[in-house]
């Protein structure tokens, strides 16, 4: 490692997938892939991703990227470590907690899916008729290892193993309506927003009390001896982990509301940003 660089101290560098180092074809592009392993390669540089995916989609598409760091997934209520094949530092919701949120969704006519960790594998319980949306987003992962969908479940929500999301994809205003009620009844820590493609569709994710990127990435960064964290993000649910961060990045197509609270905007995800700001972010340390 560079002298400058250890006297700098160890830099994490996590980024968000989807809209930030993703491009618009939601995969890793080649130029990114390639940045990334060189960096990895001639610097040692410590580089994960931070996500509200879960492994079944985060292990493919960073598979040709030699990060060896565990992946933060399902928004910090989980890491992966990609090395062992196995779920590490479960954040899991309480069983009441579980049971209470479930009751509300079915107030308002709606089941979610309930995602709890069996082993090393997710598997993602529903009941009931399901969205359009959550439809197709079954359909794209459907022949995966790391997932099994236990569909038509009528206990869905009372599995002995632990549950680490509570998740819907439907119309905005029915979950906002939900989203509402959760946030001011029950203790846990919900996500809602537009889908990036359909501003009709929300997405409401739930996780337990204080789970957040924010709080899983300072974990990490205790575990890698790392002083430094550099975070990039694009969505609202990345504003406490870029809020959370000692140099705070937003890439040119984020949200207003996310550049407003990062130390710096970028170019945008198609442009390859992240890995470009890594890699002049080692020249100049």
């Amino acid at each position: 490692m560079d002298k400058e660089l250890e006297m700098k101290g160890k830099t994490l560098y996590v980024s968000d997938m989807d809209g930030t180092l993703m491009g618009s074809d939601s995969r890793v592009s080649p130029t990114t892939r390639d940045m990334l392993n060189r960096l990895i390669d001639e610097h040692d540089i410590l580089f994960t991703v931070a996500t509200a995916r879960t492994p079944a989609t985060v292990v493919p598409l960073m598979s040709e990227v030699k990060t060896t760091l565990p992946y933060i997934v399902l928004a910090g209520a989980a890491m992966w470590d990609a090395v062992k094949g196995e779920f590490v530092d479960v954040q899991s919701i309480p069983h009441d907690t579980v049971h209470a949120i479930a009751a509300i969704f079915e107030k308002h006519g709606l089941h979610p899916f309930i995602y709890r960790q069996h082993g090393n594998v997710i598997h993602a319980h529903h009941y009931g008729e399901m969205s359009v949306q959550e439809l197709e987003f079954v359909q794209e992962r459907l022949n995966t290892p790391f997932k099994r969908f236990l569909l038509d479940d009528a206990q869905y929500h009372t599995s002995d193993d632990p549950a680490m999301l509570i998740f819907s994809m439907n119309d905005y205003a029915t979950l906002e309506r939900i989203y509402n009620e959760v946030k001011a009844t029950v203790d846990c820590s919900p996500m809602f927003y537009h889908d990036i493609f359909d501003s009709g569709v929300g997405l409401l994710e739930i996780y337990t009390s204080g789970c957040t990127k924010a709080g899983a990435i300072k974990r990490l960064a205790k575990r890698v001896g790392a002083t430094r964290v550099v975070a990039f993000g694009d969505n609202r649910n990345d504003i406490a982990m870029l809020q959370a961060a000692d140099h705070a990045i937003a890439v040119e197509n984020a949200f207003p509301e996310v550049k407003a609270v990062a130390h710096e905007v970028i170019g945008p995800n198609t442009d390859d940003a992240v890995a470009h700001f890594i890699a002049n972010d080692i020249t100049l340390t």
